[in-house]
C-alpha cells in the first residue's frame, strides 16, 4: 500500500516507539547491551549455517532443521534489533505507518514459523530416539524439505489476515506505541475505531499458531525423556537427558512468553511485564538457540575448532 493511501485512511502517518523508557542516561548502556546481543546472535547463527552447508557430515535431517532455525533467527533479530539500536543511537524513535506494519507483519510471520519449526524439530528427535529403526525411512530428504517449507509457508500465511485487519483500523490521534517494536496489541490500543474483531482474531491466531505446536513439542520431548530413562548407561542417560531438558526449557520459555502476551492480553498485565515477556521470544531466544541446539554439541564444537584452525592456517600463509 502506498504512502498516499495510508494518509487517506488515517490521520496518523508515523508512530513513536517508546522502547524501555525515557531515561536517556540508560540509552547508551541499552545500546551497548542490545548491540552485543545482536552481534553474538548473528555471528552464532551464521556460523551454524556455514558449518551445516560446508560440512557433509552435517547433511542430516537434524542439522538441516537447525540450519533453517538459524536462518529464521537471523531474520527475526534483524527485523527488530537494528531499528531499536538506531533509536538509542540517534534518539529518533519514530517509524512510518507503513514501516511499522511491515515490521509487525514479518515479526508475526517469523514467530509463527518458529513455533511450527520447533515442533518439526521435536518430531525429528522423537523419531530418531523413539523410532530409530524407522527413522531413515520416515525422515527422508523429501519429507524434510516438505516439513521445512510447510513451517515457513504456514508462518507467513498466518499473519497476513491479522496485518490486514489491524492496518485497516482508524488511527486518529495518539501515536506513541508503548513497546520496543510494532506489535499487535500496543498498536490496537491506539485505534479510535472498534477493535474487538482485531483483538479477538489476534488471540485466536496466537492460540492456533502456538498451542498445537507446543503440545506436539512437549509430548515429543516427554516421550524422548521416558526412552532416555531406560538407557542402561548412567553417563549416556545423563548426557541425553541434559540435552533434552535444555531444549525443553527453551521451548517452554518461548511458548510461555508468547501465550502470556497474546492469548491473555486483556487481564491488565503491566506494560513493563509485557515488554519483558516479549524480550524472551524476540531477543533472548534467537541468542540462546544456537547455543542450546548446536554449540553444546560435541560434534559441532569439534567442527568449529577445525574450521577455526583452517582459517588461522590460511591467515598465516597470507601474512
Amino acid at each position: 500500500m502506498s504512502q498516499l493511501e495510508w494518509k487517506n485512511k488515517t490521520a496518523v502517518v508515523e508512530f513513536i516507539l517508546l522502547g524501555f523508557g525515557n531515561d536517556y542516561k540508560l540509552h547508551s548502556l541499552l545500546f551497548l547491551i542490545f548491540l552485543s546481543i545482536y552481534i553474538v546472535t548473528i555471528t552464532g547463527n551464521i556460523s551454524i549455517i556455514v558449518l551445516v552447508m560446508a560440512n557433509r557430515h552435517f547433511h542430516t535431517p537434524m542439522y538441516f532443521f537447525i540450519g533453517n532455525l538459524s536462518c529464521l533467527e537471523i531474520c527475526y533479530s534483524t527485523n527488530i534489533l537494528p531499528r531499536m539500536l538506531l533509536s538509542y543511537l540517534g534518539e529518533d524513535r519514530s517509524i512510518s505507518f507503513s514501516g511499522c506494519f511491515t515490521q509487525y507483519y514479518f515479526f508475526g510471520c517469523l514467530a509463527a514459523a518458529e513455533c511450527y519449526l520447533l515442533a518439526v524439530m521435536s518430531y525429528d528427535r522423537y523419531l530418531a530416539v523413539c523410532r530409530p529403526l524407522h527413522y531413515p525411512v520416515y525422515m527422508n530428504g523429501k519429507l524434510c524439505l516438505q516439513l521445512a517449507a510447510a513451517a515457513w509457508i504456514s508462518g507467513f500465511l498466518s499473519n497476513s489476515i491479522l496485518t490486514f485487519l489491524i492496518s485497516n483500523l482508524d488511527f486518529c490521534g495518539p501515536n506513541e506505541i508503548e513497546h520496543f517494536f510494532c506489535d499487535s496489541f500496543p498498536i490496537i490500543k491506539l485505534s479510535c475505531s472498534d477493535t474487538y474483531v482485531a483483538g479477538l482474531a489476534t488471540s485466536v491466531v496466537a492460540v492456533i499458531c502456538s498451542l498445537p505446536p507446543f503440545l506436539l513439542t512437549f509430548l515429543s520431548y516427554l516421550s524422548i525423556i521416558f526412552v532416555v530413562m531406560r538407557i542402561p548407561s548412567t553417563t549416556g542417560r545423563k548426557k541425553a537427558f541434559s540435552t533434552c531438558s535444555s531444549h525443553l526449557i527453551v521451548v517452554i520459555l518461548f511458548y510461555w512468553s508468547i501465550l502470556t502476551v497474546y492469548v491473555f492480553p486483556h487481564y491488565n498485565t503491566q506494560i513493563s511485564l509485557n515488554k519483558i515477556f516479549s524480550a524472551f521470544y524476540t531477543i533472548l531466544t534467537p541468542l540462546v538457540n544456537p547455543l542450546i541446539y548446536s554449540l553444546r554439541n560435541k560434534e559441532v564444537k569439534e567442527a568449529l575448532q577445525k574450521q577455526a584452525s583452517k582459517l588461522l592456517y590460511f591467515r598465516d600463509l597470507l601474512s
